[in-house]
């Protein structure tokens, strides 16, 4: 079969022919129809996520781990937790038989693998305690989870949202989605304090974080009072890293603020997560949703791998 296949660590993925998987007890054969290729799939390739061992010490082996393809029978399916070295990037895959779950009738195969970055907007509610008409932030909204967070926020009944990211053309976007401000975050610390003082009205109820690091460290800071008060509660929940693993937190910025630190799994359960996905089907069905997916043949992966073009865009590899 055709692959694309990593064979260094940091590699980029070649387009070449690797042997066919064989289904083992317990295993079902997967025909791929789409994979979503994410950041996470390049820090494991890179080497710097920590679920990276497994991979690495299976070069050569394919990257990513779940898409949307077919059983033999015909149906299609979602599938994930593919073992290395076969991974999802191929034309064909093998994954346990309890990592399949039918797709939707009508959805689109190469949207269809995009609507989990569409499920963490719902971590809003799941972890932040989201109510109608409440404030949100979204931080990062100009990457592809965020775009699509701010229209679910939208869809929940935020009454104002709030978002955040670089360029002016991609901020205007997302204002085009639902987002009622926007903050550039390519500005001064200053600026940027002084910014999210300026667009927190009320005071924000939810704050969904893809970005953690500088822009999150000085939003904390516009978030600690200067004066001792009785200050609102403000839930910050915990989703990427896009602009630093870590940050200096103050002690004041707990003690008087009324921030909550929360991680986006916080009340994550199969049930929610079905509710979930299922209110993000109908809208979809709807077109209640914006999906910007780069649809590319498999056979030019090496070139998608390493493309810099794609801000607020999903690469979705199609095998042909």
């Amino acid at each position: 079969m055709k692959a694309a296949v990593v064979h260094e660590v940091g590699g980029v993925p070649h387009y070449e022919d690797y042997p066919d998987p064989t289904p083992g007890d317990g295993e079902v054969l997967i025909e791929v129809k789409a994979v979503a290729v994410e950041n996470l799939d390049r820090e494991i390739v890179a080497g710097r996520h920590f679920s990276a061992g497994a991979f690495i010490e299976s070069l050569p082996a394919i990257p990513c781990f779940d898409g949307v393809g077919s059983l033999p029978d015909g149906t299609l399916v979602g599938f994930g937790g593919t073992t290395p070295p076969y991974g999802a990037l191929a034309e064909r895959t093998v994954v346990p038989e309890g990592y399949v779950s039918p797709v939707p009738e009508g959805l689109d195969p190469a949207i269809a693998v995009v609507i989990s970055s569409a499920v963490t907007g719902f971590a809003i509610q799941t972890a932040g305690g989201f109510e109608p008409g409440q404030t949100v932030l979204v931080q990062g909204a100009t990457g592809v989870a965020g775009r699509l967070a701010v229209q679910v926020a939208r869809k929940l009944g935020a009454g104002r949202i709030v978002a955040t990211g670089r360029r002016e053309e991609a901020l205007r976007e997302v204002a085009a989605l639902g987002a009622d401000a926007t903050i550039d975050t390519a500005v001064s610390d200053d600026e940027l304090v002084t910014a999210f003082r300026e667009h927190a009205g009320d005071g924000y109820d939810v704050v969904l974080d893809f970005l953690w690091g500088r822009p999150t460290e000085l939003l904390l800071r516009a978030l600690t009072p200067k004066e001792i008060g009785f200050a609102k509660p403000v839930r910050v929940v915990q989703v990427g890293a896009s602009a630093g693993e870590t940050l200096t937190l103050p002690a004041a910025a707990l003690r008087t603020s009324g921030i909550e630190l929360v991680g986006a799994a916080k009340g994550l359960t199969a049930e929610t997560m079905s509710a979930a996905y299922e209110q993000i089907v109908a809208w979809t069905r709807d077109g209640d949703l914006t999906f910007n997916v780069e649809r590319v043949p498999l056979s030019q992966i090496e070139t998608a791998w390493t493309r810099t073009d794609l801000a607020g865009k999903r690469l979705v590899a199609l095998p042909e």
